[in-house]
């Protein structure tokens, strides 16, 4: 069973120098809570609640703080 949840990226804190693209990253997320449309709705009643924190060496893997994310998740082998 596939469980698909919708994040929003709220922050992003850089650990070292923020204009060096290769910089480590942290980004917080959090899921949708939002009735204010049909989508928002229906994922706030069957996303998990939490936070999701992805610390980031791969500069070409970003997120857009204030963007929203579809994140799938899928048993895996152990």
């Amino acid at each position: 069973m596939t469980t698909r949840a919708k994040f929003r990226c709220n922050s992003v804190e850089f650990r070292g120098d923020h204009t060096d693209e290769n910089t480590p990253r942290t980004y917080n997320l959090s899921p949708v809570y939002d009735t204010s449309t049909p989508e928002n709705a229906r994922f706030t009643k069957a996303t998990p609640w939490g936070e999701l924190k992805l610390n980031v060496d791969n500069p070409d893997a970003r997120f857009e703080v204030g963007q929203f994310y579809y994140v799938d998740f899928t048993p895996a082998d152990g």
